[in-house]
């Protein structure tokens, strides 16, 4: 292939790069169910897989498959929301006293400490700009909810991922196989190494982090119920939905639960045990539940993650936010791969002329150093070079 076809070939393969970012960009408004059947999909293949393996039938193995995770989500959601519901109810009960704990304890310290003016926290303004902002949300809210629109588009999702998730479980393979024979076949190759190692991590992300935020939600909630803290269950979820950006569900979930312990109790009992938690949980995050459920495939950095979550949502909204680290671990493997070529390329091993007039130098200061001669300041143009 000459270089001109080969120029030609590249820039073939980024046009068609560039229009399917675009189109996705695009689209990104209606394809929230399809992201999300798909992302169900990918987690229910494996299961599906090994059911296949035993003699059962692709169709007969799917409908298996759908059926027990359809009834584990509906379980959930008829043991979790309840909860949720009476944690929430709690909460409302109990915001006057975390009013009064703000005005009467948290600012006054912050305004010592700081030296802040005192007329700084407004407390009756601050409450008043919280229930304004809670009255908007709850019109929008209210007029979302009474426009025919948006119940349609809401029921519309609820119909179309558990379809559009059945049909991509059972046609997982065909369509990676049908994705594998279009390629390039130039590209393939390599495409279907990146396609391996993508899945590898995004397997020890989607299922390991799953499964850590799920232990991390159980452990803080039951030991914040434990401790005696009334909102420990609502506190523990938080911080294991939050904990997929490092420290992230850690720092919330810690800070919540100082403040509902001083309002609630006020003593530096009930205080040091709800460190104790958070002290046990980090080092069981840390130690047992990443290493073992996640590992070191991803080996995202906590600034990298938190910038693409921040850039997936402002991309693509709440559907950037949902695909923002399974991306990210994809674009982690292209990097690595990128990195590799780079050092096997001549940009990197290929050496460069030696700089005559740095030997030079360090000749002079051996000289200098074993005593017979002392080295001299000499101008050197061109390469070339004479001693006194």
């Amino acid at each position: 292939m000459s270089i001109s076809q080969e120029t030609s070939r590249r820039w073939q393969l980024l046009a068609i790069t560039v229009a399917i970012g675009l189109l996705v960009w695009l689209l990104a408004p209606v394809l929230m169910p399809f992201a999300v059947a798909a992302m169900l999909a990918y987690l229910g293949d494996p299961m599906a897989n090994r059911l296949e393996r035993l003699g059962i039938g692709r169709a007969l193995a799917v409908s298996i498959v759908f059926i027990v995770l359809i009834l584990a989500i509906v379980a959930t959601l008829l043991l979790l929301v309840p909860l949720i519901a009476r944690q929430i109810e709690n909460l409302v009960e109990n915001f006057p006293r975390y009013v009064e704990w703000c005005r009467d304890a948290a600012l006054p310290w912050l305004q010592a400490k700081l030296h802040l003016d005192p007329n700084a926290f407004d407390t009756d303004r601050l409450i008043a700009e919280i229930k304004s902002h809670i009255g908007s949300i709850g019109s929008v809210l209210g007029k979302l909810s009474r426009s025919g629109l948006g119940v349609v588009a809401w029921l519309t999702n609820l119909v179309l991922i558990p379809v559009v998730w059945f049909y991509l479980l059972r046609d997982w393979d065909r369509l990676v196989t049908w994705i594998d024979r279009i390629l390039p076949r130039s590209i393939e190759p390599t495409i279907a190494h990146l396609a391996r190692e993508s899945d590898a991590v995004l397997g020890a992300f989607v299922r390991g982090q799953l499964l850590v935020m799920l232990a991390l939600a159980i452990y803080y909630g039951t030991a914040l119920t434990v401790v005696g803290i009334s909102v420990g269950p609502l506190i523990g979820m938080v911080a294991g939905l939050l904990s997929f950006v490092p420290y992230l569900g850690f720092i919330t979930g810690f800070v919540a639960a100082i403040i509902a312990s001083l309002v609630q109790h006020g003593d530096w009992t009930h205080l040091l045990m709800v460190v104790g938690v958070f002290v046990i949980g980090q080092l069981l995050e840390g130690y047992v539940l990443v290493p073992r459920l996640v590992g070191e495939k991803i080996g995202l950095h906590p600034v990298a993650v938190i910038f693409a979550v921040l850039a997936g949502g402002y991309l693509f909204g709440f559907l950037g936010v949902l695909l923002a680290l399974p991306a990210a671990s994809v674009i982690l493997v292209l990097l690595r791969y990128l990195a590799e070529r780079y050092k096997q390329s001549d940009l990197y091993t290929e050496e460069g002329p030696p700089d005559t007039a740095i030997a030079e130098v360090d000749v002079d200061i051996a000289e200098d150093k074993s005593g017979d001669v002392h080295a001299q300041t000499r101008v050197i143009q061109g390469g070339d070079s004479s001693k006194p």
